[in-house]
């Protein structure tokens, strides 16, 4: 399914912090993390990045669609790092989000192994057969009676791509305005997903200080 590439207008970035190893930044909606294939694909949170901070380097992903909080590594040397932080799991990620239909249970977890649908990239799939394991956990914060929808806390202990929107598409319970996974009765009900990392938390890698980081949900 290809989707228009229309990022928003640049107006400089929103930085949450910066020192001399790393960058915290929100990236808004509709904003790719890195360049996507094609010139009309090259505006991104990199290179608008790169343009202030020559020496700043991506270290994990948001898909296009979600908003919120990334971390950037100043220099090769704090890039491997925070890489190996996030590969040992010791950032510690949260998000929220807007879905379809109201989750009965008050808090739970999505344990389904997830693949890349190579007909249909970019979609992931759930797999039993050869999916790589993927846990959410999620806890509801507001159910909204009157249309009919659940606003949750989710936070993935595994980071495969799209998992939040898979795992919750699989259940019966797609996020808000998902292009990918929603269906034209959910993609209405929003002009953008309803999905934003709203907090990080990990140990500097030259401070070992603990550092954590909110943004405010902008839906």
């Amino acid at each position: 399914m290809a989707i228009l590439y229309n990022p928003p207008p640049h107006h400089g970035l929103e930085l949450i912090y910066s020192d001399d190893s790393i960058l915290v930044l929100n990236k808004p909606s509709g904003l790719l993390s890195v360049p996507g294939r094609g010139e009309d694909k090259s505006d991104c949170l990199a290179t608008r990045t790169v343009s202030e901070y020559p020496d700043a380097l991506i270290v994990h992903r948001l898909d296009m669609a979600t908003s919120g909080l990334m971390i950037l590594a100043r220099g090769k040397q704090v890039h491997r790092q925070l890489s190996i932080l996030f590969q040992q799991q010791q950032v510690s990620k949260s998000y929220i989000a807007i879905v379809d239909g109201i989750i009965a249970p008050t808090s739970g977890e999505i344990e389904r192994p997830l693949i890349t649908d190579w007909p249909n990239r970019p979609r992931q799939k759930v797999d039993y057969r050869v999916g790589k394991p993927s846990l959410t956990h999620f806890m509801v914060m507001e159910h909204n009676q009157t249309n009919m929808s659940t606003r949750v806390q989710l936070r993935p202990r595994t980071g495969r791509s799209h998992q939040l929107r898979v795992h919750l598409f699989s259940i019966g319970h797609p996020i808000v305005g998902d292009e990918l996974y929603g269906g034209d009765k959910v993609i209405a009900k929003s002009k953008r997903l309803l999905l934003h990392a709203t907090s990080l938390s990990f140990v500097h890698p030259v401070t070992d200080k603990l550092l954590t980081f909110e943004s405010d949900t902008p839906f």
